[in-house]
């Protein structure tokens, strides 16, 4: 089987939603959202989140269900709906910061596994050193933007430069950070951070 195309019997479940059945399109939910949550919360690292992209991914799929292709991979148009949602709340954070700080910051669930827990412990200190690698004016900057939530205009006149300076240097901080956190290696580690610098793109 391709892996440019459904299973069989995604195929016959397809073909049914496309006429409308409501059974084919709850077998499929069935089938999926726990994946797409899994998937989404990964990204987003907030339940609710991960909850809410299940949904709209499913929205979309029921109305848009008479445009389905039976012959495409079902689950790859599915999960790729999920990154979409998923990416633009991410990208949404970049102008927000209460949101940024939510999404970095807030605890999925609320038993959180040993291993989550730790793992979230060596992001966060792998996020806090690669931050500590600036110097000592790009980090100010960086934190000032990042953390305090401040606008270019705002920290140029605070630090006394121009804001092409303020513009500069965090475009230079940019750039070590993602060096620094290539050098990590670990895929999953890859992909949090890639979401995380995604915000200020």
């Amino acid at each position: 089987m391709s892996l440019n195309s459904s299973p069989p019997d995604d195929k016959i479940l397809v073909a049914q939603l496309k006429k409308g059945n409501e059974k084919a399109f709850k077998k499929l939910y069935d089938k999926y959202s726990d994946g797409i949550y899994g998937f989404s919360l990964k990204l987003l690292k907030s339940a609710d989140f991960a909850e809410e992209v299940v949904q709209d991914v499913f929205l979309k799929v029921w109305n848009t269900r008479e445009n389905l292709n039976i012959d495409l991979n079902f689950k790859s148009f599915v999960y790729t709906i999920a990154k979409n949602l998923s990416l633009n709340i991410l990208n949404k954070a970049a102008n927000d910061l209460n949101l940024r700080n939510q999404l970095l910051r807030i605890k999925p669930v609320a038993n959180t596994s040993t291993k989550d827990h730790l793992l979230d412990k060596e992001y966060e200190l792998v996020k806090r050193n690669a931050i500590a690698n600036l110097s000592q004016g790009r980090r100010k900057i960086f934190l000032m933007s990042r953390e305090q939530g401040l606008s270019y205009e705002e920290i140029a006149n605070e630090l006394g430069i121009s804001v092409n300076t303020v513009k500069t240097q965090m475009k230079a901080s940019l750039k070590s950070l993602r060096d620094y956190l290539s050098k990590q290696g670990d895929i999953d580690f890859l992909l949090f951070f890639m979401i995380f610098f995604k915000f200020f793109k």
